[in-house]
């Protein structure tokens, strides 16, 4: 299996065009700073030109069951991802969130990181990162141009040509071994076992919690789902498991008696000791490997950011070898969870009316989000804008949202793969009921009409403020709605 998560590219880089641009200076900011604007101008051409030529391949959604050509690669490559330890993180929901953490944890404790995730929100670069931020346009360009002949070699020796993930993940092994960096987090596309990913091997193997999702391509048994994630556990490797359903658990610990792993799960050898809401997000009280981390500030909302935060802490933890009474720097961990940003996670890019992002794209992950806005929001009224992928369960997510959300204006985002608008709005209707759903074509035409839904009241005594607008159902969705509201790419 060669994919990605199955979450399409914004419109903005799935399409190819004619570009003309010329050479770039080798180092940018050697160049004049009045030309720096036409510099990275000419950085984003070459960067669409470069999308649309990998636009070519087999998309992130076409699969197979081999790593043969991902192999093949980094032969020729030299296997850059051996030549820095890996932390790599699977699982269905939380598996962006929980690499973004153990990122900042590891590099505030001195580490220069290197940081794997898919999909992206708004611009591809974000897949790639060092030093906790995306890697700029030319570096992303050069890379590919750089290691294009042995992609040529190994689409020519037979086959099925390269993927679009399979390039996408050998250029970031490449990236971070030409950085160098002192340690790789890594988050699997879709799967485990047959992840491009997977050519690396994780002293740290991070498996968040497993549910029903991609069931087409791993499964419809969560036993099924669960033994591809478990692929990832490696001879020797330590295990770090989310709480799970008993059926994904049993499967995980047998893959790791499997290949002598040692194992550390939430709940029993860590957990969440205290959790209390906070102004602009929480503050815990964590069990970790090592002993008690108490006073962390986790500027995000929602008990499922709080077991992310958990497992990010345990996963750093084994990285160093805490054990007992051998504690990573309290300090340094406050400090590393209260910078910590997730954009598209609960991320607010509005105030009055409040606006929330969330790229909530399964029942799974759309009934933590519901938890956390009836736990931590108290909002007069809340209108969701919904717009999804057709081939997801998008009843189970509209179910899922409908007790905490007033109406909903149902859209189609910008992905060729997005749910047409009569089907959605069927769905809706059937969920919410005639009265609470309004269908618009285009998103911002259904912000703009969410945003009159809170702000409106048939009462004259109901006070106007405290409405909130959510935006969720797809990762595309949520990058749209990022570049609507000015967001830059993170």
């Amino acid at each position: 299996m060669t994919s990605g998560e199955d979450e399409e590219y914004p419109a903005e880089l799935s399409s190819g065009g004619n570009f003309v641009a010329g050479p770039l200076p080798d180092d940018p900011a050697e160049a004049d700073p009045v030309d720096l604007e036409e510099i990275e101008r000419q950085a984003r051409r070459e960067l669409m030109r470069v999308e649309a030529e990998l636009n070519q391949r087999w998309p992130e959604t076409k699969i197979e069951p081999s790593l043969d050509r991902i192999a093949a690669l980094m032969t020729v490559l030299g296997d850059p991802q051996k030549t820095y330890p890996v932390l790599h993180v699977a699982g269905t929901n939380g598996k962006g969130s929980v690499t973004r953490m153990i990122d900042a944890l590891l590099s505030r404790l001195g580490l220069r990181v290197g940081r794997y995730t898919s999909p992206h929100l708004q611009l591809v670069t974000e897949r790639i990162a060092v030093d906790g931020a995306p890697i700029p346009a030319s570096k992303y360009v050069d890379i590919y141009r750089d290691i294009e002949p042995y992609i040529g070699m190994v689409d020519t020796a037979g086959g099925p040509r390269m993927s679009k993930f399979e390039v996408l993940t050998g250029m970031a092994f490449a990236a971070f071994a030409d950085a160098p960096v002192d340690a790789a987090v890594i988050e699997t596309g879709m799967g485990g076992t047959w992840d491009a990913t997977n050519v690396a091997d994780g002293q740290v193997a991070v498996v968040t919690p497993v549910g029903l999702d991609h069931t087409e391509y791993l499964g419809s048994e969560l036993g099924q789902i669960a033994g591809e994630k478990a692929g990832i556990i490696k001879p020797g490797s330590v295990a770090i498991l989310a709480e799970q359903e008993p059926e994904a658990q049993r499967v995980l610990l047998e893959r790791a008696v499997e290949v002598d792993a040692t194992v550390a799960r939430a709940g029993s050898e860590f957990g969440v000791l205290r959790r209390e809401i906070a102004v602009g997000g929480q503050m815990l009280t964590l069990q970790g490997l090592g002993g008690v981390y108490d006073e962390i500030f986790l500027p995000l909302h929602g008990a499922h950011q709080a077991n992310n935060a958990l497992l990010a802490l345990a996963a750093v933890e084994a990285f160093f070898g805490a054990g007992k009474d051998r504690r990573l720097d309290i300090d340094a961990v406050r400090e590393a969870f209260a910078a910590v940003e997730l954009p598209g996670r609960l991320e607010r890019v509005r105030a009055a009316p409040t606006v929330l992002l969330d790229a909530a794209h399964n029942p799974h992950g759309a009934r933590a989000l519901a938890a956390a806005i009836e736990e931590e929001f108290a909002f007069r009224k809340l209108t969701a804008v919904i717009g999804v992928l057709a081939d997801k369960d998008v009843r189970g997510v509209l179910e899922a949202l409908e007790p905490v959300v007033s109406d909903v204006v149902v859209t189609k985002n910008s992905s060729p793969r997005a749910m047409p608008l009569d089907e959605l709005n069927e769905l809706a209707l059937a969920v919410f009921g005639e009265d609470r759903v309004v269908a618009e074509s285009s998103l911002d035409a259904a912000v703009e009409t969410a945003v009159t839904l809170v702000e409106e009241s048939d009462d004259p005594d109901e006070p106007l403020a405290g409405g909130g607008v959510l935006i969720t159902g797809s990762v595309v969705t949520v990058g749209d709605a990022r570049t609507l509201f000015g967001r830059e790419p993170a």
